[in-house]
Formats: structure tokens, sequence, C-alpha cells
């Protein structure tokens, strides 16, 4: 058996669970095992992204003693559009170049 840590975080709460899983186990698995679905019904199991210490990994990746098993959510936004769309307020609002949207001069 080895030790992992299930984590899932919301903006106003995070919960973070330390599991004993056999060696082999996926990263899925150790999610489905945890318990944390049933603490955390906001959490979607048949479309579950997951990663290890901050690396998006696929479903099926065996975890390690020590791992930390990361449950991210569904981007809200798209940081690109997000992006876009505060370059655009800058050059209406007078803070960015409208022609090259560097800094405006003055």
């Amino acid at each position: 058996m080895i030790k992992v840590e299930v984590v899932f975080a919301l903006p106003h709460k995070a919960v973070c669970l330390e599991v004993d899983v056999a060696e082999g186990t996926s990263a899925e698995q150790v999610v489905m095992q945890s318990g944390i679905l049933d603490k955390c019904p906001e959490i979607d199991a048949t479309k579950l992204i997951v990663g290890i210490w901050n690396r998006t990994v696929k479903n099926h990746q065996v975890v390690k003693e020590g791992d930390r098993v990361e449950i991210y959510r569904p981007l809200i936004a798209d940081p690109k559009d997000a992006r876009r769309k505060r370059a655009e307020k800058a050059k209406e609002e007078g803070r960015a170049n409208k022609i090259t949207g560097g800094r405006a001069l003055g």
C-alpha cells in the first residue's frame, strides 16, 4: 500500500484527503476510492480532469507514494478571450495605444 493525497478546491473551501491505495492504482481510481465524490457533490465524475502536483495527467496515470492527486474544475472563462476583453477595455479607457496595444504615452 502507498499513501497519496486527493485534493479538490473551490473558492470558499478546500477538501484534502489522505488515502492508502495499492501500488499500480490510477489517478482516477484514487479519486473514486477516496470518498471525495461523496463529500463534494460539485465534482462531475463523468468529466473528471485530474493532475498530479500541478500537472495535468491522463486519468489512467499510475500514482506513486506521496503523490497529490488534484481534481480540477472546468474553466468558467476562456483565458484568451478574457485577456482580449481586458485589452479592448484598456484601449477604450486610453490606458493603451489604440494601434499597437502598448502603453499609451502621455
